[in-house]
């Protein structure tokens, strides 16, 4: 999706490090508590440095929904994960991301008018009461909307297994979107085979499927994928191992399912973070990750070797658009009263994708989970 960001003014693109980090500390110190500043694992450590909270996308935003105080949500990140800070932060809240062009691929694979296509084609094949759409957390809040009308959830690379288990006792079949490898990894996982998945293409009529393989599949999984996990292959992990036989090697599930098959261990960026602290001392780890996180991990984890998988991957590029010239530009226009490069999600939009996300927390917290739905787009009966 295209963004377009202004040029940044002469100030910042021809300042020296040590000059933007005096804008950066003097504009947060008379902002104060009216800012709070989220900064994402992958984020570089020259914008990392100045974060109040770090994690992943979505423990962020519920942390910036903590923090009512904070007029300003400053969001070092991708757009979509802007977006779920605005749905779930109050409307006096600010949510802002410094550079607009910070996007995630992924998350842009799956755009609101190819999944509704998709639903309507699936209509006329297979009865889609039975279907429930289940959407990644790297999505656009206009899919965590649609997985809301139409009685899904969200999901994260925590509790994936989780939702789907859930979404089985809701129906018979799953549209998962938009990283077909989490949904691959995770069914495999749940004891489902290859022959249970296909992949939807929307660029091809009915997703390049034939009736009968969308009547027979359990997985419909959407042509999509992270292109930095995308990068990390089995020829990786086979070299690091020829190199450390004893080494340990932890994928993110984003990656390949013949990656995450080999290795020692998959799980999400804060279980990577636990299997690195809980490895042994002196432990040589192999991550298959964006590799910011990773050198981050080997600086704060001296006592043990920690590499990337690919020796040669490059940083999520959309991320990496978020620099300290951008954070500077945006910090200084707040304390001049100016809000820039400010993301809002319409009050529709924000209702349903609040309905989605309230499932995944519902699920996961082993609450009943509340039936709403949009009669306007979803007709099916409501379980007894």
């Amino acid at each position: 999706m295209l963004r377009l960001q202004s040029p940044l003014p002469d100030r910042y693109r021809d300042a020296s490090p040590e000059a933007l980090a005096e804008m950066i500390g003097t504009a947060k110190a008379s902002l104060g508590d009216r800012v709070f500043i989220l900064g994402h694992h992958y984020q570089r450590d020259e914008v990392m440095v100045w974060a109040d909270a770090r994690g992943d996308s979505y423990r962020l935003s519920v942390l910036a929904q903590e923090r009512p105080e904070a007029d300003y949500i400053v969001f070092c990140g991708v757009h979509f994960m802007a977006e779920s800070a605005d749905v779930l932060t109050a409307d006096h809240q600010a949510v802002v991301l410094p550079d607009l062009n910070a996007g995630c691929s992924m998350a842009d694979m799956a755009d609101i008018d190819e999944v509704t296509e998709a639903w309507e084609a699936l209509g006329d094949v297979i009865d889609t009461s039975r279907l429930v759409p289940i959407t990644y957390m790297n999505s656009s809040a206009a899919l965590k909307a649609f997985v809301g009308r139409h009685g899904g959830a969200v999901c994260t690379s925590t509790n994936a297994r989780e939702i789907l288990e859930w979404a089985f006792t809701r129906g018979d079949r799953v549209l998962f979107f938009p990283d077909q490898h989490l949904g691959r990894n995770t069914g495999i996982a749940m004891g489902y085979g290859h022959d249970d998945m296909a992949v939807w293409n929307p660029r091809l009529e009915l997703g390049g499927l034939d009736e009968a393989t969308v009547r027979d599949v359990t997985f419909l999984l959407w042509k999509g994928h992270c292109s930095v996990h995308q990068r990390f292959s089995p020829a990786h992990v086979e070299a690091f191992r020829a190199e450390h036989p004893d080494g340990i090697v932890v994928a993110h599930p984003e990656c390949s399912h013949e990656v995450c098959s080999i290795a020692d261990q998959v799980g999400s960026t804060d279980f990577i973070i636990r299997a690195v602290a809980a490895a042994p001392v002196g432990a040589t780890i192999a991550i298959g990750t964006e590799i910011h996180l990773v050198n981050r991990l080997a600086a704060e984890t001296p006592d043990k070797t920690i590499v990337s998988l690919d020796p040669l991957v490059c940083p999520c590029s959309t991320m990496f658009r978020i620099d300290a010239p951008h954070l500077a530009w945006i910090l200084e226009n707040l304390v001049e009263g100016r809000v820039l490069n400010r993301i809002t999600v319409d009050p529709e939009t924000t209702e349903w994708a609040k309905v989605a996300l309230q499932r995944m927390l519902d699920i996961t917290q082993g609450n009943p989970v509340a039936e709403v739905r949009d009669p306007a787009t979803d007709s099916r009966p409501l379980p007894v």
